[in-house]
């Protein structure tokens, strides 16, 4: 057991719950501890969003202690130890002592009941982690210091690092996570380790991969994190477009550095998150950070001396989405990423000339929900050192938005649909359902958006001149 300093004693915070399940527990004649996050996060003084604890009770002896006190209980993985378990709004899980490993090819870890907290501790992935409120005595178990390294915002694991990731190589990914969520740095072993074993990365699931990538980018300071991942090489393997935007700057110094704008880009569109679009939002997040992974494989010097990268947004959403699909993100939201990555530019193509009413339309058509999100895009997107500039790309995008606002209340840019709806096309050409109907809607569609909303009558005009140079009609 170790001393705590009274500032740093997180007793008082401790939920009554779980004093009260620790009475239980021992009523039962066994052990429970807090672990964890958990016990970080108390002496932090941050909300608890998780409780986990840790027993010798294994885990049908688990849902025994937990009948007629849980409102409901669930099988976790009983593989793995795990129940689950609600007490009115509480969520909680509960796992036995444990060790683990990996086996070299094998994807999940092999896992072994142990005995002792201590040696359950022993386990975890780091040692800000790997403490324990043993209840419901509330003694603290710090067997790895992990106190000095919360004083110090410093990552270490409890054993070497070299063993720490081959049993879990996950936990590579979860070092820069952490320093994302809790700004800490990490010991110059763990790094050097996470560099020398980043290739073992391969053997986790693309979808735990998935979660780590998440809650980085959802964390305070996702440029630590992603910053990292690429020095040690581990974005390399799970998000490679991100270190290929370290391209090589010409000797003339002919473009700015993609992968500090980018990171740039990422900062700036979560601090304009807010009213519009409420923080943290994973969609924006990931569209800052892959706007301009099409730029490598767009690049060109151009004879008079400068660089393009024309069409990189066309590129950058195929290739946005393709990597969000090999790391198993849901379709919405893939979809989402990928077009604010091909509309990001969309802006910029207007020039400094005035938007018409229908290059507005077709703007706010185009981006539909992801309007808020494309707008914060834009403007993040802006990284130049030149003051002047800045600020005229500012009033720009502030015309442009009270363009918006204006014509949206003249004419719901929101809804926007043709004239004439299907049946009302089919009874003006005297069509049944069928390809030439849609394509008739989608004609209208246009002449929506290029002229704003008409009369009805000028409307069936435009659809009959429309009909009169299709096939179909003279058939």
């Amino acid at each position: 057991m170790s001393e705590v300093p009274p500032s740093q004693r997180p007793e008082q915070a401790v939920p009554a719950l779980a004093v009260a399940l620790g009475e239980r527990f021992a009523a039962a004649g066994f052990e429970l501890a807090l672990v964890g996050g958990s016990v970080r996060d108390l002496v932090l003084r941050r909300r608890i969003t998780d409780l986990d604890f840790a027993t010798d009770a294994r885990p049908e002896q688990t849902e025994d202690v937990l009948a007629g006190w849980a409102d409901a209980t669930w099988d976790l993985g009983r593989a793995f130890g795990t129940i689950g378990a609600r007490r009115g709004d509480d969520v909680l899980e509960i796992t036995t002592y444990r060790t683990e490993d990996y086996d070299p090819d094998s994807r999940k870890p092999e896992v072994v009941y142990g005995h002792t907290l201590v040696g359950d501790l022993g386990r975890r992935d780091f040692t800000v982690n790997a403490m324990a409120l043993v209840l419901p005595g509330l003694e603290l178990v710090d067997p790895h210091d992990g106190l000095s390294d919360l004083a110090a915002s410093v990552l270490r694991t409890p054993g070497t690092p070299q063993d720490s990731f081959a049993d879990d190589p996950l936990r590579m990914m979860r070092a820069a996570r952490f320093a994302a969520q809790l700004g800490f740095s990490v010991d110059p072993a763990v790094q050097a380790a996470m560099t020398e074993m980043a290739a073992r990365i391969s053997i986790v699931s693309a979808e735990r991969v998935r979660v780590e990538i998440e809650k980085l980018l959802l964390a305070p300071r996702p440029r630590a994190g992603l910053t990292l991942l690429v020095d040690t090489g581990l974005a390399d393997l799970v998000l490679p477009e991100l270190p290929a935007l370290r391209l090589e700057r010409d000797e003339h110094h002919r473009h700015k550095d993609v992968y500090e704008h980018t990171l740039t880009v990422l900062e700036q569109a979560i601090a304009l998150e807010g009213d519009d679009v409420p923080g943290p939002d994973l969609v924006l997040r990931l569209a800052a950070l892959l706007h301009d992974v099409g730029k490598p494989a767009t690049r060109r010097f151009e004879p008079a001396g400068g660089v393009s990268f024309h069409h990189h947004e066309m590129v950058g959403a195929k290739l946005a989405a393709r990597r969000m699909r090999a790391l198993r993100f849901d379709s919405a939201t893939t979809k989402a990423v990928a077009r604010l990555v091909e509309l990001h530019l969309r802006f910029h193509g207007y020039g400094d000339g005035a938007w018409t009413d229908s290059a507005v339309r077709r703007y706010v058509t185009d981006a539909g929900p992801l309007l808020s999100r494309l707008h914060l895009l834009t403007r993040s997107d802006s990284t130049t050192r030149n003051a002047r500039k800045a600020a005229r790309l500012s009033r720009s995008y502030d015309e442009l938005e009270q363009r918006i606002a204006t014509l949206s209340e003249a004419e719901s840019l929101a809804a926007i649909r043709p004239d004439l709806d299907g049946e009302a096309i089919m009874a003006e050409l005297g069509l049944a359902p069928g390809p030439v109907v849609g394509r008739a809607y989608r004609h209208l569609l246009e002449v929506r958006l290029e002229q704003g909303p008409l009369e009805r009558a000028a409307a069936v005009v435009a659809l009959r001149a429309w009909w009169a140079e299709q096939p179909e009609s003279r058939a």
